[in-house]
């Protein structure tokens, strides 16, 4: 298992691609952003089992929203001193977690702690993931490093909210969290595999992202970016209820 883990650390040495170890970001991603959509296609049930309201159920979306936003600022500034293989481990595992509490909770509350460890995760993994595959590949096979990282995003975000509904009138809406709690092991244990130790690099501080923001065309920027999303997801979130009890 050592020599395992080493190789991918003599290949970056010797500037040849570690392919595998995209992939795993890969993996990663896919696993991330696919808990995170899966709620929406799920709500009706979700809602239905755990006697709450449908809109009480979409709060399952906004909660790893916000733990998402703020873990995403800090990750940086509170891991500087962590090997960034460990950190992004780290993550997989919260996300394994979150979704094994998500289809055996017997509460809402049970519920939301299992999307705030999500919101966590997703987070920190979003944060780490481009400049983490930069530093596997050499420059030149940087673009299509991030392709593949980022085709991983799409994917889940095609195939998460239709599947996951077709799944749930199939087995439930607990089983397919179940599945992706799955998903989440399979991106762990290829990462703990091809992963190399990747020291952090450089200093980063919460004063260097007040600075960033405080840039008018930044400050400008960020809160466009605000709107488009809000409304999206605002959107996005309801369309099975709606569908459903209004059209």
């Amino acid at each position: 298992m050592t020599e395992t883990v080493n190789k991918p650390t003599a290949a970056a040495a010797q500037g040849a691609p570690a392919w595998w170890a995209v992939i795993s970001m890969t993996l990663g991603v896919f696993g991330l952003v696919t808990a995170e959509f899966l709620p929406v296609s799920l709500l009706t049930p979700m809602a239905d089992d755990l006697a709450i309201t449908e809109g009480l159920a979409g709060q399952a979306m906004s909660t790893t929203a916000i733990l998402a936003l703020i873990t995403s600022l800090l990750t940086a500034t509170v891991t500087r001193s962590i090997d960034r293989r460990y950190v992004l481990l780290g993550f997989s595992i919260l996300l394994t977690i979150s979704n094994i509490m998500v289809a055996t909770a017997p509460s809402f509350a049970v519920l939301l702690a299992g999307r705030v460890l999500l919101g966590i995760a997703l987070g920190g993994f979003w944060t780490m993931s481009a400049a983490t595959v930069m530093r596997l590949v050499p420059e030149k096979s940087i673009p299509r490093a991030l392709s593949i990282l980022f085709s991983g995003v799409s994917a889940a975000t095609i195939f998460a909210a239709p599947l996951g509904s077709y799944l749930g009138d199939v087995i439930g809406w607990r089983d397919v969290f179940l599945l992706a709690s799955l998903l989440g092991v399979l991106a762990l244990v290829v990462q703990f595999l091809t992963l190399p130790k990747m020291p952090p690099r450089g200093r980063a501080t919460l004063r260097t992202l007040v600075e960033v923001i405080s840039r008018p065309r930044m400050k400008f920027g960020l809160f466009s970016l605000v709107l488009i999303i809000t409304g999206h997801f605002a959107l996005f979130t309801y369309v099975r209820p709606f569908l459903e009890n209004i059209t």
